[in-house]
C-alpha cells in the first residue's frame, strides 16, 4: 500500500504505547484516525492531542473481547469517514505465572483481548474493506512471545502464537483470493509500553487471582517493567511499521538480535530437540 493521504486507520489499543504511536504516525501520513481503546480518559486525551495536531480523527470506547463492540466501532468509522483502509488489531494485555498456577479468568483475559480481539477486528472489518475494493492492509500485532515461548507467560504465549497462525492463514486466504488487502503480523520484542500494567483495565467479571510464592510475585513483575522501560520507543517501531505496510511486509520483525531465538526454535523442532533458550527473557 503506497497511498495513504486521505485514507483511514482504525487502530485498538490507540490509547498509549504502540497503538498511539501507531496512531500518530498513519496519522502524520496524512491518514485520518478512528482511534479505539478501553481505557476512557486516556483515549479522549489521545483524541485531542491528534485533533490538535490537525489529523481528521474520532475516538471510540471498544472493548475488543465482544463482537458487538467492534461493530459498532465499525460502524461508527463507515459513518465518520466512509471506508477503511487501515487495521491495526493492536490492543494487548498480559498475565503472567506458572502455567499450572495460571487462573481461568487469567486465560479468559489474556486471549479475549489479544486473540479475540483480532479475530473480531478481521471478521467486523474485512468485509467492507474488500467491498470497497481499494488498497488496503491489516497488521495485527502479535510478539516475540508468538515466535519462541518463555516461562511464566502462559497465557500471553498462546495469544500470540495464535495471532501469529491467524495472520498467516488469513495472508494465504487474501492471496488465493486475489484481494487487494495485504496483512502483516508484528511480533516486536521489548518495547517501552505500560502493558506491565495492564491490569488497570482488567474488566470487573474477570478478576484475578491471587498470586502464589511460586510464580515470583512482585519480583517477576519488576523483572518485566524495567526490560519493558529500557524497549525500543514506540514511536521507532511505528516508522517501521508504516515502512513495511508501503512494502507489503508480512513478518514485522522489529528486533533483530532476536532472530537467533528463532532460527534456534526451529531447528530444534526440525531436529527433533528440546526448546532451547528463548533468548529474550
Amino acid at each position: 500500500m503506497q497511498d495513504f493521504k486521505g485514507r483511514t486507520a482504525v487502530v485498538t489499543g490507540a490509547a498509549s504505547g504502540i497503538g498511539r504511536a501507531l496512531a500518530e504516525r498513519f496519522g502524520s501520513a496524512g491518514m485520518r484516525v478512528v482511534l479505539a481503546d478501553v481505557e476512557e480518559a486516556p483515549l479522549r486525551e489521545a483524541e485531542e492531542s491528534l485533533l490538535e495536531r490537525g489529523v481528521e480523527t474520532i475516538a471510540v470506547r471498544t472493548d475488543v473481547r465482544k463482537l458487538e463492540s467492534i461493530e459498532e466501532l465499525h460502524a461508527r468509522a463507515i459513518e465518520a469517514f466512509g471506508k477503511v483502509h487501515v487495521l491495526c488489531n493492536n490492543a494487548g494485555v498480559g498475565s503472567g505465572g506458572l502455567t499450572w498456577q495460571t487462573a481461568n479468568t487469567d486465560w479468559e483475559w489474556v486471549l479475549g483481548v489479544n486473540l479475540w480481539g483480532v479475530i473480531n477486528g478481521v471478521r467486523s472489518f474485512l468485509p467492507g474493506m474488500l467491498e470497497h475494493g481499494e488498497e488496503g492492509h491489516i497488521v495485527n500485532t502479535a510478539s516475540m512471545a508468538g515466535m519462541v515461548a518463555g516461562p511464566f507467560m502462559g497465557p500471553y504465549n498462546v495469544s500470540k502464537f495464535g495471532v501469529v497462525a491467524f495472520s498467516e492463514t488469513l495472508f494465504h486466504e487474501l492471496k488465493l483470493t486475489g484481494a487487494k488487502i495485504g496483512v502483516s503480523v508484528l511480533c516486536p520484542g521489548w518495547v517501552n509500553t505500560r502493558i506491565g500494567d495492564s491490569s488497570r483495565n482488567r474488566p470487573e467479571e474477570l478478576p484475578a487471582a491471587p498470586l502464589v510464592p511460586s510464580e515470583g510475585g512482585p519480583q517477576m513483575q519488576d523483572v518485566m517493567r524495567n526490560l519493558l522501560a529500557s524497549g525500543m520507543p514506540p514511536a521507532e517501531l511505528a516508522e517501521i511499521v508504516l515502512r513495511s505496510v508501503e512494502e507489503r511486509r508480512f513478518y514485522i520483525l522489529t528486533h533483530p538480535d532476536m532472530k537467533d531465538a528463532i532460527r534456534a526454535r526451529f531447528d530444534a523442532i526440525l531436529e527433533e530437540r528440546d526448546p532451547g533458550s528463548t533468548g529474550f527473557m
